[in-house]
């Protein structure tokens, strides 16, 4: 993904040759990004092509290259703020010459999220300070972003905190053996164990925990909650549900996983109700559709760009896979698997997230048969998997133990009847029950 609008190093103030690094558009429709952390401090020296800084987006977290070398000499913003596309970020004293904007060669090893590996940071150590000094630094102290983190919520002051990880930076283990020491909020918490151990209770057990836990909501968090609120007030959602004998699609993993075809791949339930969807959108495409507010149009996609839905550290991510319908179940299955790495990894990039036209979400992971998910905005229809259990059911008259899984449909009543929904949700349900219609396509 290439930075658009990739920014020309300009002079910034009285000194021309202190340059601004402005923040670029990271992806198509994203207006702004949280600032994670800083990967230099005032006073560095940074090379070209070196990861600056890390931007979360409503899409993925980006490592931003700086675009030219030099000194830095002013951070414009600090970790959990919200920058606009378009705000400065950061100031470097270059003492070259600004040399003519790049060329669109020279721009492919200025990628966001994917520039050349630097050279190793030419840090200034700072001095240890003295244990007599009181007043907290104003100064950054080097330390990962998930030490950061846990410090800002304990409300410790890194300065203070002796670094064990590379080149003395602060790491989480560092933070934690600190804070009997110089966490402001003990002090709280120790008056309340007084009171409690006072009437008879578990100070320790008061002490070492709070009572509430506020958490900022941003990034990742905070775009899906204004997408899922906005889903919610403008599509008019419904949803219908079947239950599914999936014995023989059982069996016919258990039997593929044996065969040199798959070796080495991860074949799941998922991958073969993925495969039965994509069969089923081919009959059914009013499901793969979006609706154009504007033009008072629907719009049916005849591509696939299978959404799947993983939950990662950061929160609910919906990598997708392009042209979705082209894959065979052996590529669905190396598919997914990306997509499910890449997301709990942070890898993902703007261009995994964006383009979405029908996803499905396996609930069943969690042990829940069934829910009722809300319909990305920009989509039609989302597809539910429930957990796939041994369940008494009726087979050729008779009673026996067989396996079931439920499927569930959300979908936007503006476009989807419940007619259509229903028959590509049987539809789905019959290639399940009967996957050998399927083989033509794996």
């Amino acid at each position: 993904m290439t930075t658009k609008g990739a920014p020309v190093p300009q002079p910034a103030g009285d000194d021309g040759h202190v340059l601004e690094f402005r923040l670029p558009d990271l992806g198509e429709g994203l207006a702004d990004g949280d600032l994670v952390s800083w990967a230099v401090d005032v006073g560095d020296t940074v090379e070209l092509n070196q990861t600056i800084a890390e931007v979360e987006t409503a899409k993925a977290v980006v490592a931003l290259p700086s675009p030219f070398s030099g000194t830095v000499v002013e951070l414009l913003a600090s970790p959990g703020d919200t920058v606009p596309v378009g705000a400065p970020l950061i100031r470097v004293r270059n003492d070259l010459e600004v040399t003519d904007p790049p060329t669109a060669e020279d721009r492919r090893d200025v990628l966001v999220g994917y520039g050349p590996e630097a050279e190793a940071t030419s840090r200034r150590r700072k001095p240890t300070p003295s244990m007599a000094s009181t007043t907290p630094s104003t100064h950054r102290a080097a330390a990962t972003p998930a030490a950061r983190k846990l410090a800002k919520e304990l409300g410790i002051d890194l300065w203070y905190v002796a670094g064990s990880g590379p080149e003395g930076a602060v790491t989480v283990e560092d933070v934690r053996s600190a804070v009997p020491v110089t966490g402001p909020r003990a002090k709280p918490g120790a008056e309340l164990a007084a009171v409690a151990q006072q009437n008879g209770h578990d100070a320790g057990l008061i002490e070492s925990r709070a009572r509430e836990e506020r958490t900022p909501v941003t990034g990742i968090r905070k775009r899906t909650a204004a997408a899922m609120l906005a889903s919610a007030r403008t599509i008019p959602q419904a949803s219908t549900f079947v239950t599914v004998d999936c014995t023989a699609s059982m069996e016919l993993l258990d039997h593929l996983r044996t065969t040199k075809s798959f070796e080495g791949l991860t074949l799941t339930p998922l991958a073969l109700v993925a495969r039965a969807a994509l069969a089923a959108i081919a009959e059914h495409p009013g499901v793969n559709a979006a609706w154009d507010e504007q033009n008072q149009q629907i719009v049916t996609k005849h591509y696939v760009n299978l959404g799947i839905a993983v939950a990662s550290d950061r929160g609910l991510l919906v990598p997708n896979l392009k042209d979705a319908q082209t894959l065979s179940l052996r590529e669905l299955c190396r598919e997914i698997s990306w997509a499910a790495d890449t997301a709990r990894s942070g890898n993902a990039t703007p261009a995994d997230l964006l383009g979405g036209t029908f996803t499905i979400t396996n609930v069943g992971v969690f042990g829940v048969d069934t829910g009722v998910p809300l319909v990305n905005p920009g989509e039609a229809a989302i597809l539910c998997l429930g957990s796939i259990r041994k369940r008494p059911w009726v087979f050729r008259d008779e009673l026996a133990v067989r396996w079931t899984t439920t499927l569930g449909l959300s979908f936007d009543h503006r476009m989807i009847d419940g007619e259509l929904g229903a028959r590509f949700l049987a539809t789905t349900a019959t290639f399940l029950e009967d996957p050998l219609t399927l083989l033509s396509r794996v």
